[in-house]
């Protein structure tokens, strides 16, 4: 059965903070998690003939995806879906996720395409992204050893946290002192510590003393080794009495525990609450989940800067190549990646847990989730991870998968090398050679050894690129736009696996870059240059030749043809065929360095025929006049072609 792990958290509201709301008994239950109580009175208010409002379907829809029963959530859903545009981006998550969960893929592939008008473009690409990942991996990872961590109860034990040489963790386990937190049926949350046993398995949990003593929520906690203080999200309460804000609603904080006992508050606002703290010791960046009104769907990821664990800055959103319509939380960050749980519709199940690359420049790279193993039909959050020796990892993670003991256990992986599947990243800017500034919707192609075309993308306005597929030993990337050059390269296992934690730009000469005017004709721009005097020996030459190579290489598609051109000293007939002779020379030249028929279709010599000045025979002028008659031009022949 799904079950949401935020009803361990649930904001504690007062019956009043809902009071448009509450119009049925369907409404009291539902705003009260008593969801299948909900369920029940909905339905008799139907079976009464009594009009549902949108939202109260809504509600149902819940309420049936609550307890499990996807059929009906999704036609609930799909009910509101079609006749009004009420379905908050959370809720639309919801219906395709009951969608996935009742075979009908299909219908989830033709729900998106409709919509795609209306969804992120992260979200499309990590859709499609994961969907082939999760085909390819149906066995799992044969590397991966799932165990139950043991010391695990019928209630709740979740959020496990690194502390020294044990491990901390939450629980909603019976305590005589503890309240019991309604939602749940379960004891407020309560942080525990346990022994780490030589197999991994968690020995002697007790409850944890060293934070503030308090009757209410205290959960996910993390340690910070290098600052030495504890960081963990409690309920907002002071005298031994909760704190409600101006519309009865009590939220979750997150506190910090010193060294020395001392605690104060992080994050605190009546109206928000903040869930599964990690802080980065290195960036100073504290990370969390909210549920902000502005996020991009239900429960974001975002972090604040800090200075001696002082807040800094207003929350961070990490975007949509991380968030979704869904529900993100538990950060971890470990060797430059970031795990975290999701709810999104094309997961394995309720909760998956994902990691994506966290590149030096802040961006990231599509999660991936971690397949079958670690992830499986039922909820699975909340992981850490550490290096053992060598390439060996262990870790921990929190799922109500089958066969545990109770609502949620606590689960202990080992796995040999990196966890998650292997994937092939492309990242940068397509820019102008000459300049560097970006170049928008330029083509960037990645082709395997077959030839076939893997994934297509267009740079974005500022010419940024991003190309990430199931990892492939041997690519070609390709990079074109009109009325630029090409780029093509073909990278091998070890060159690829170089780029993976690094960008790679990519420069493209413009046609403007490489065309100049003379004569009434559009020719290649280069320095100019002459033969000496009276012979047809390239020796001299050679360097701006290599440059006409090169252009030619960009510019594949371009069609030309070499003319040279003597002045009018000496004979006629002989400054003819030296012309011609040159010009020879010239497209023999190109063609040992790859140039062919298609680009230089040919090469003429016209002597002094088509002199520039009045410098004919028999008229005196001055060298530099002369040598104005003395130059090769490469004509290109198809010029508006090349803006096509």
């Amino acid at each position: 059965m799904y079950k949401s792990i935020f009803a361990l958290f649930l904001l504690m509201v007062s019956s009043l903070s809902w009071a448009q709301e509450l119009q049925t008994s369907g409404d009291k239950y539902f705003y009260g998690y008593a969801y299948e109580d909900a369920i029940r009175d909905y339905q008799k208010q139907m079976s009464q003939g009594k009009l549902m409002t949108n939202h109260q379907l809504l509600n149902l829809a819940d309420s049936f995806f609550k307890t499990g029963n996807f059929k009906n959530a999704s036609r609930y859903y799909l009910d509101v879906y079609k006749n009004d545009s009420i379905m908050s981006n959370n809720r639309f998550n919801n219906m395709l996720q009951s969608l996935a969960k009742t075979s009908e893929p299909e219908r989830v592939k033709a729900f998106l395409k409709s919509n795609s008008h209306s969804l992120t473009n992260e979200l499309m690409e990590n859709t499609s992204f994961n969907n082939e990942l999760l085909e390819s991996n149906v066995d799992g990872d044969s590397n991966i050893l799932v165990f139950n961590a043991s010391g695990n109860t019928p209630q709740s034990d979740i959020s496990p946290a690194f502390y020294k040489d044990k491990i901390l963790f939450s629980s909603g386990r019976k305590r005589n002192s503890k309240l019991v937190y309604g939602p749940s049926g379960e004891s407020y949350l309560n942080l525990y510590v346990a022994v780490i046993g030589n197999d991994g398995k968690l020995m002697n949990p007790n409850p944890f003393d060293g934070v503030p003593k308090s009757q209410f929520h205290k959960s996910t906690p993390y340690y910070s080794q290098e600052l030495n203080r504890l960081f963990y999200v409690l309920s907002n309460a002071e005298d031994g009495n909760l704190l409600f804000d101006d519309k009865g609603k009590n939220s979750i904080a997150i506190g910090m525990v010193y060294d020395n006992g001392l605690f104060r508050y992080v994050l605190k606002d009546p109206s928000s609450s903040f869930y599964y703290p990690f802080f980065d010791d290195k960036s100073g960046k504290l990370y969390f989940a909210a549920n902000f009104p502005d996020g991009y769907g239900g429960t974001d990821i975002y972090y604040v800067y800090t200075n001696n664990s002082q807040v800094m800055s207003q929350p961070i959103n990490l975007g949509p190549i991380i968030n979704t319509p869904g529900n993100e939380i538990a950060p971890y960050l470990f060797e430059g990646s970031i795990y975290f749980s999701s709810d999104i519709f094309y997961g394995y199940g309720g909760m998956d847990i994902y990691k994506s690359n966290n590149f030096a420049d802040g961006s990231f790279s599509i999660p991936v989730n971690l397949g079958n193993g670690i992830n499986s039909e039922s909820d699975d959050f909340g992981l850490i991870i550490r290096r053992q020796d060598g390439d060996a990892f262990e870790g921990y993670f929190s799922s109500n998968r089958k066969g545990g003991l109770g609502k949620d256990d606590l689960y202990g992986f080992t796995v040999n090398g990196a966890l998650g599947l292997k994937t092939l990243v492309f990242r940068g800017h397509v820019i102008k050679s000459k300049t560097d500034e970006g170049i928008a919707n330029a083509s960037v192609k990645l082709i395997d050894a077959k030839g076939n075309v893997i994934k297509q993308v267009s740079s974005y306005e500022n010419g940024a690129y991003l190309i990430e597929v199931p990892w492939r030993e041997d690519v070609f990337l390709q990079v074109s736009k009109p009325r630029f050059s090409n780029f093509n390269k073909s990278f091998n296992a070890k060159e690829s696996e170089e780029l993976q934690q690094t960008t790679f730009d990519i420069g493209l000469a413009s046609v403007d870059d490489i065309i100049a005017e003379k004569e009434d004709k559009k020719v290649l721009k280069l320095e100019r240059f002459v033969f000496e005097k009276g012979k047809s020996d390239i020796f001299q030459i050679v360097s701006e030749l290599d440059k006409a190579v090169e252009m030619i290489q960009q510019f594949p598609q371009i069609k030309l043809r070499i003319e040279t051109h003597t002045d009018s000293r000496g004979n006629n007939a002989t400054n003819k065929k030296l012309s011609q002779s040159r010009a020879d020379n010239i497209l023999s030249y190109l063609k040992s360095k790859g140039v062919t028929a298609a680009n230089v279709s040919s090469a003429i010599g016209y002597g002094e025929e088509k002199l520039l000045n009045s410098c004919a025979d028999g008229v005196y002028c001055l060298e530099f006049l002369h040598n104005q008659n003395d130059r090769t031009l490469f004509v290109i022949l198809n010029y508006d072609e090349l803006g096509l």
